[in-house]
């Protein structure tokens, strides 16, 4: 049986990794698993090619921008691009994995525009900027002014919010969990 397809996008700081990896974590019986995405970025640290990217140079990217072999895809620096395989996605669906995206607000309504009615896009939403602003300061890894910087780039990302299929705000988090995971059960349930 063909698997599903499950994005999930929102600003930084919001909730939506914690939320991806309790549902990948507390229910097996969604089976899903990942995108494995491509970059042309070096790896880091213990990553390896085909787990956490496919790792190509700039020029083979480039080449596969050209064939069309991308769903998505943008160049966060010069030459330094990140973006998701049409094949490879094709070839974990057909293994039957519900495929999950943690992706950024464009790359989820590019992929969710590209998939259309195939695949459940869910916005993970902070009940407020300055819930959100709380929760990066929270963290104590920014600086002020990269705390501002996201704020900014939260605020225009959360304008993309109704091109998604749903809006979970995340102002509890066992809740917004839990509903995740009944809109992810009921859209596979429905789409068997």
């Amino acid at each position: 049986m063909k698997g599903h397809l499950i994005i999930f996008s929102a600003p930084s700081g919001s909730g939506k990794s914690t939320i991806v990896q309790w549902l990948m974590k507390e229910h097996p019986e969604l089976n899903m698993y990942f995108s494995i995405s491509c970059t042309s970025r070096q790896p880091r640290g213990t990553e390896q090619n085909g787990v956490e990217y496919f790792f190509i140079s700039p020029e083979e990217f480039k080449e596969k921008i050209a064939r069309d072999e991308f769903i998505e895809y943008e160049e966060v620096y010069k030459d330094r691009y990140y973006g998701t395989l049409k094949s490879q996605v094709e070839k974990q669906l057909n293994a039957g994995q519900n495929v999950i995206f943690d992706v950024d607000v464009k790359g989820g309504v590019n992929i969710k525009k590209f998939y259309g009615k195939d695949a459940l896009s869910i916005f993970i939403q902070p009940p407020s900027i300055q819930e959100l602003r709380k929760r990066l300061e929270g963290r104590a890894t920014d600086t002020p002014e990269a705390i501002e910087t996201r704020l900014a780039k939260a605020a225009y990302e959360m304008t993309f919010s109704n091109q998604f299929d749903v809006i979970v705000i995340n102002d509890d988090l066992s809740e917004a969990e839990e509903k995740a995971y009944t809109l992810i059960n009921n859209f596979i349930n429905a789409n068997k």
